[in-house]
């Protein structure tokens, strides 16, 4: 290394470092290493330069400050690397210098480095200003050379405090960003930098101001940004430091007097670094009292940001700060007194203030509650003395900006005001009435307004001050010292609002009165000139003109009254106590002379309304109905355009045709002028204000077909056809993004007329739904650019309700009229594809030249071509449009339509009728910024929207043919949906979402009750075939895998989530919404595979099947909808025991695994048992065909077996045969009553038999059955001669029961109180479970007198009897027993008369002796059940109660 080489020598070689490493990778014995060093040294002092040398054997990399890694981490001296060879050698040549010169290393190592340090931070050209921050190359050059001077203190050859007491002594060469890595690096810390000096405070401040707000010398793009990096990174560390040094907890002043060592500089820490953070403070302070713009002190308040110090700084020592920051803010320099307050207010709302100090505020409140911050801004208002301005100002940040601060600071209000007359304390009540009136300035959706405040406050006989004389005098003396300072806003206020007053103090107010109207007459402000509405708020606002003031009153009381009907009492009360305003202010500017119009308008209806209340002087009234008069003479006379004698429609004919010359001619001031004079010749014909705020109410558009009047129907064909002329006259010249803005102008002044834009909904519905296919090209394309401007014109359009309710409450406009557009038939789908690509070419043109280029188009208009394009052209499926990354990025650009030059041919093919229309889709399909606009998400279809839309395609009207049709619907659902994410509305290449989307559809087909059904003939068969394809191939491949697949539950679980059961009873509405759900789902479930709805499940190597689903599903579903109740439809029961049937072939044992399912069937599922014993005839030959041909010829199994024993027992047992089979009692009850009802067989002798035989449960399960048919007789009289035998069976199979009580356990509540006939709740529906007490009582009556009274004497009839008596009464309360039948085709008892009849019998059942079986307890809880339902009972279990405790 030569003594001459340069410094920059050593970044254009290999290092000494790399060099030496790669020697000692070569020689890997110790000796020659040792050897190696020894040559080095030898060479280094023959040419040392330590300078250069401190550069090479510092950091390898060079250091980038941009590395987060090296933010906030110190790297201590224990913690630092191990220094290479390099570092070994610099130390061998400092100590031998170190040697040769007789001075310490550690003073030679300091003396170099400062050197260097100060070489490398001094500036470049002589008298150059120097810099806040270090440039990229002195950054670089600095951090190897510290990473040096680390390794030189790792090693002992470096004292880091001599270092500081030599770089500190020329002041004006230390550089905040070597002391920022210095303490990065851990060679010295900031917190000993600190205490080193005092004058570092002083320094450290000036420094981080000029950190602040200077700039560096960097150039480049990324150099600025890297600077931008380091200013946050040395801002953000001094700003820890500070706070954690500044701020940390204290310790026990004894402790710190017992060790008075260090501990002594440890205290003065606290104090450096408050101080210093006091400083920036006052400087940020000072800032925001100036006018111009500081960037500088708002980087600096930038850093008041909790989450900068992280976990360097605890969250106390965070509080701490920022609460002695915020007082240290609202103290700061209080020059202003109370009574400047006071005047100046007004001018110190949040709007007004310094966008620094409200930054300040909002950064310091973030960690704090507001009720934490209003408690701290009380004590320090209660105990120093503060800027009014700043505490103002803070209270407006924070109303501002936490919604919670309204009713923190209205109890803090309450709790100074009573603090305030408790010690009559002069403080808190201005400070009340200050905080009050800062609140008030910003406005009343932060704070009630100030006059609102002070009527609660001081205006009710509850009020504060109105216990005492001497509250009243306090305050009426603290607002009569506030009369000089105070704006005249809030003397109005005191004056209008008055606090509340006794009657015998009233001459303390009159003194305050006289006084306030005394100062506002010396302001020269008449109290007289308030508007009745003029917001008395407090904040400034700008002088209005007393006849101004008085109109805004005139229209605000008209607005009250039409909207409530009543003339107002603000009206009322000046009428009376401020007549001079209302008599020459007021009502001249409400009896303007005008046109009055032929319909009393709201106006007009609220003068008329005075003047019967006799508000309005006649004289006053006849001077102005004489001027009305007089005006509409003078526009008779030819005041405006449009006469009387003239025809309207002739006038707008004429208007409409200059209008369409002056859109060629391109002048735009002239086509604003003329839609000016049509505006005014609409008005005419459709009378009413042309200002109303439309867009807040909802336009009702009928779609049935309505006769409006001729007129209006000439009107809207005149405008519509004028616009299209105009499009195409204005196409000829300029395509749209070129053309002026007079179609949108024409819109809007269309849309200035409520009355004229209901007439052109309804006459563009009816052209769209119903005429389309007659219109031409021209009319097409113009009708499509109306509607593109109505919806870029949205925004001042009324939402859209349409009547009958198609689309779910009010919607957009354009949105409305899309609903028009039907997909049904080939013709709207032509149609419709050719109006949408007319109007999306218009709106992407149009929307060219816009800010948002698709402010023109609406998302259905692109979703309406998605789907048919598709459809109708087979080529575009392969080419839709990919949503990437880049859709809907904000600023995507969009090119304009047609390149340049090309605009004329595009126009001519939307507008030629011999054009094909395929020609307009291809080009608009391959055209960019529509496939852009096709990638955003509203304008995507999804899978459910497509279904809907297919689902009422007419299948005999299509445009494709059946296999064309089946082909298009394989590659809808398998190609494009299945495999597209759900977030974007597919399927995710989930077969189960997708077949449960395509059930959803079909059910919301015909149980949506927005749209009415579709006519027959739709795609409903295609899709089903879909749906039956994708469940087989789903079914065969879960037995290809060895059946673990549950195939069928997920269709289940599609019911269950569209019709959620509740145990509450349901509406008629939501029953009947359920009985045609599952109606519709059983016809989609019997074509498709009965299998899938039992699971075949292998556990431990035994394949079982698990029916389970598929009897809740009939428990909770099918059970519910019967008809007749409690008997499943044949096809449905065939359906699903096949379905059994044909899941025991996937297991080992098929018979017996049925045999166990069937009797999980009987036992969990009494409703499938009883409808396979009621279908048994039909079914027993479907089931052996079946099992044959699954069995190569086995019999059914035993369970089954046992079903056909059981239904041949019942018919023999009449003849004579006394064997019964071995079944459940529900099972023979079931043969028994399907033998009775079903084939009409006399069974009154096996009844009897099995009376003898003790078969007691068989005869208890038959009685249900019977009385199941005894309910549907009420319910459903037409089918009272199916049921009428079952019905007339009840009585004798009761009495054969009387002396038993198991019958009574049929009519209790459903659960365990029915013991072994819990089953039976779950036969019928709940419906019919919740009639069963009008069927006790419908039975018990039909009794013999003799019966009857054995009936009594039953255990627990008397308690059963009461209980169904309180429950029948209920059910008449609720009206939820059947409606009476007019004509009683049979003998049974009238509903109309079972009630009292019930009542009788129990009465008379009570009288005969006492109750039996009944405890005193339960006499007790039956009568209180009774006691507001029916006193007679209630009195008559009250007897027997009384006679019961007599005799104990």
């Amino acid at each position: 290394m030569s003594l001459t080489a340069s410094s920059q020598c050593f970044t254009q070689k290999r290092t000494l470092s790399s060099l030496l490493s790669g020697r000692v990778a070569k020689k890997q014995r110790q000796e020659d290493a040792q050897q190696l060093q020894k040559a080095a040294v030898q060479l280094l002092n023959q040419h040392q330069n330590l300078p250069n040398l401190l550069l090479e054997v510092g950091n390898p990399k060079p250091c980038n400050v941009m590395d987060k890694e090296t933010m906030g981490r110190k790297e201590s001296v224990s913690d630092s690397p191990t220094p290479h060879i390099g570092g070994s050698l610099l130390v061998s040549e400092l100590r031998h210098q170190a040697a040769e010169l007789g001075v310490p290393v550690a003073v030679l190592s300091v003396r170099m480095v400062l050197d260097r340090v100060q070489q490398l931070t001094s500036s470049t050209l002589e008298g150059e200003k120097k810099h806040a921050l270090l440039n990229t190359t002195q950054r670089r050059q600095l951090c190897a050379l510290l990473h040096s001077t680390q390794q030189l203190l790792s090693l002992g050859a470096f004292c880091s405090r001599l270092f500081w007491q030599e770089y500190w002594r020329d002041q004006e060469q230390v550089h905040l960003e070597v002391v920022y890595h210095l303490h990065v690096l851990n060679i010295i810390t900031l917190e000993s930098i600190l205490e080193s000096e005092r004058a570092v405070c002083s320094w450290l401040g000036a420094e981080l101001r000029a950190v602040c707000g200077g700039t560096g010398s960097a150039e480049e793009e990324e150099e600025e940004e890297e600077e931008r990096e380091v200013r946050h990174k040395v801002l953000t560390l001094v700003v820890m430091v500070l706070v954690k040094a500044g701020f940390r907890e204290t310790q026990d002043p004894a402790a710190q007097d017992r060790d008075p060592g260090p501990a002594a500089q440890d205290r003065n820490l606290p104090q450096l670094c408050s101080s210093l953070l006091d400083q920036q403070l006052c400087w940020v302070l000072d800032a925001s009292g100036r006018q111009h713009r500081d960037t500088a002190a708002e980087l600096w308040v930038q850093l008041f940001d909790a989450t900068l110090c992280g976990d360097s700084v605890s969250p106390d020592a965070l509080r701490r700060f920022f609460t002695h920051t915020l007082t240290h803010t609202l103290t700061y320099r209080p020059r202003l007194t109370v009574s400047d307050a006071v005047s100046m207010q007004s001018g110190w709302s949040f709007s007004c203030s310094s966008r620094l100090l409200t930054t300040l505020f909002q950064k310091l409140a973030v960690i704090f509650r507001v009720d934490e911050l209003l408690s701290h801004l009380q004590q320090v208002l209660e105990t120093q003395e503060v800027n009014w301005q700043h505490v103002l100002c803070f209270l407006s940040t924070l109303l501002v900006f936490n919604p919670d601060t309204q009713s923190s600071l209205q109890e803090l209000l309450s709790k100074l005001l009573k603090s305030a007359f408790e010690g009559y304390n002069l403080e808190s009540m201005i400070t009340a009435f200050l905080l009050a009136r800062q609140g008030a300035l910003e406005g009343p959706a932060l704070f009630p307004s100030y006059s609102h405040w002070f009527k609660m406050s001081f205006g009710g006989a509850n009020s504060c001050h109105s216990n005492s004389k001497k509250s009243l005098v306090f305050l009426l003396k603290f607002l009569s010292d506030l009369v000089p300072f105070d704006p005249p806003q809030y003397l109005k206020v005191h004056l209008l609002h008055p606090p509340y007053v006794a009657v015998k103090h009233r001459s303390l107010l009159k003194e305050y009165v006289s006084l306030a109207k005394t100062r506002l007459a010396d302001l020269k402000v008449s109290l007289e000139d308030m508007g009745l509405y003029e917001d008395v708020s407090g904040a400034a606002a700008p002088v209005q003109v007393p006849q101004c003031q008085a109109g805004q009153d005139a229209e605000k009381a008209v607005s009250l009254y039409e909207s409530t009907g009543r003339i107002s009492a603000t009206v009322m009360e000046a009428s009376i106590f401020r007549r001079p305003y209302f008599l020459t202010r007021f009502l001249p500017a409400l009896m303007t002379p005008r046109l009055l119009p032929v319909k009393a308008d709201a106006q007009m209806r609220f003068i008329e309304a005075l003047r019967k209340a006799e508000k309005i002087p006649p004289a006053q009234y006849s001077s102005y109905v004489q001027s009305c008069q007089q005006e509409r003479q003078r526009q008779q006379d030819g005041g405006v355009c449009v006469q009387e004698d003239d025809d309207p429609l002739e006038v707008l004919k004429s208007q409409l045709q200059e209008f369409r010359g002056l859109v060629t001619q391109g002048d735009h001031g002239e086509v604003s002028s003329q839609l000016a004079r049509m505006s005014h010749t609409l008005g005419v014909i459709y009378p009413g204000r042309t200002d109303t705020l439309i867009g807040q109410t909802a336009v009702k558009l009928y779609t049935d077909m309505r006769t409006p009047p001729e007129l209006h129907v000439k009107v809207v064909n005149l405008v519509l056809r004028s616009f299209c002329q105009c499009l195409l006259d204005a196409s000829r010249l300029h395509p749209p993004n070129r053309q002026s803005p007079w179609a949108s102008q024409f819109v809007s002044t269309l849309l200035g007329h409520s009355q004229l834009l209901s007439a052109l909904l309804h006459r563009l519905w009816d052209l769209l739904a119903n005429q389309g296919p007659l219109l031409s090209a021209a009319h097409v394309l113009g009708l499509g650019a109306f509607v593109s401007n109505l919806h870029a014109s949205q925004s001042h359009c009324p939402l859209v309700q349409l009547c009958p309710a198609v689309l779910p409450g009010p919607v957009p406009v354009s949105e409305a009229l899309g609903s028009a557009l039907s997909c049904t038939t080939h013709a709207d789908m032509l149609f419709c594809v050719r109006f949408c690509v007319a109007a999306v070419s218009y709106g992407l043109c149009r929307g060219d030249s816009q800010p948002d280029p698709r402010q023109y188009t609406p998302a259905w208009l692109c979703r309406k071509l998605l789907y048919l394009v598709p459809r109708l052209l087979p080529e575009a499926r392969d080419d839709l449009p990919v949503r990437g990354a880049d859709a809907g990025r904000p600023g995507m650009c969009v090119e304009g339509l047609w390149p340049e030059g090309q605009e004329q041919g595009q126009w001519s093919s939307l507008t030629d009728d011999s054009a094909p229309w395929r020609t307009s889709v291809r080009a608009l399909w391959s055209h960019a910024a529509f496939r852009l606009t096709l990638q955003l998400p509203q304008c995507q279809v999804s899978f459910s929207e497509w279904l809907a839309t297919e689902l009422r395609v007419q299948r005999s009207e299509d445009a494709l043919s059946d296999p064309d049709r089946q082909e298009y619907h394989q590659w809808a659902c398998m190609q494009r949906y299945l495999p597209c994410p759900v977030e974007q509305g597919g399927c995710g290449g989930d077969q189960r979402r997708l077949c449960s989307d395509i059930l959803n559809a079909i059910l919301d087909l015909h149980t949506c009750s927005l749209q009415s059904p579709p006519a027959t003939g739709t795609c409903l068969p295609d899709l089903l075939c879909t749906l039956q394809e994708v469940v087989y191939e789903m079914e065969l491949t879960g037995q290809s895998q060895g059946a673990k697949v549950q195939t069928g539950h997920f269709l289940l679980d599609v019911l269950s989530q569209k019709c959620p059961l509740t145990p509450a009873p349901q509406p008629i509405s939501s029953q009947l919404s359920l009985q045609q759900t599952v109606h519709v789902w059983n016809r989609v479930l019997l074509s498709l595979p009965a299998v899938m709805l039992v699971t075949v499940r292998t556990e431990a190597g035994r394949t079982t099947l698990d029916c389970q689903a598929l009897i809740d599903h009939v428990n909770l579903y099918q059970r519910q909808v019967c008809s007749p109740a409690g008997l499943l439809p044949y096809h449905l029961t065939a359906h699903l025991l096949k379905g059994v049937l044909g899941a025991s072939m996937r297991c080992k044992h098929p018979s017996r695994e049925v045999n166990q399912a069937w009797s999980q069937i009987s036992l969990l599922c009494p409703l499938f048992l009883v409808s396979a014993v009621r279908w048994w005839g039909r079914l027993r030959v479907v089931l052996e065909c079946v099992w044959r041909g699954l069995s190569d010829g086995d019999h059914l199994p035993e369970q089954l077996q046992l079903l056909q024993t059981c239904c041949l027992w019942a018919p023999r047992l009449e003849k004579g045969v006394a064997t019964v089979p071995t079944g459940p009692p529900l099972l023979l009850a079931a043969t028994l009553h399907s033998a009775w009802t079903g084939r009409g067989q006399s069974i009154q002798t096996s009844v009897d038999w099995l009376c003898e035989v003790k078969e007691r449960q068989v005869l208890v399960y038959l009685l249900y059955l019977c009385v199941t048919d005894l309910l549907t007789t009420l319910l459903q009289p037409q089918e009272v001669k199916g049921h009428q035998k079952g019905a007339e069976l009840c009585p004798h199979i009761l009495s054969l029961l009387v002396p038993s009580s198991d019958w009574l356990l049929l009519f209790k509540s459903p659960g365990p109180d029915q013991g072994l006939y819990q089953s039976v709740a779950m036969v019928t529906s709940d419906e019919h479970t919740r009639l069963m007490p009008l069927a006790f009582y419908s039975l018990v009556l039909q009794l013999s007198p003799e019966d009857q009274d054995r009936t009594g004497r039953t255990p627990g009839f008397l308690q059963s009897a009461v209980l169904c008596y309180v429950s029948l009464l209920n059910l008449f309360l609720d009206g939820s027993t059947p409606r009476p039948i007019a004509d009683l085709s049979t003998d049974q008892m009238d509903l109309s008369q079972i009630l009292g009849s019930a009542q009788s019998f129990l009465l008379r059942s009570l009288s005969v002796g006492s109750a039996p079986f009944l405890s005193s307890s339960q006499l007790t809880q039956l009568e209180a059940l009774c006691s507001e339902l029916d006193p007679a009972v209630a009195g008559a279990l009250s007897a027997h109660l009384s006679q019961e405790m007599d005799f104990l």
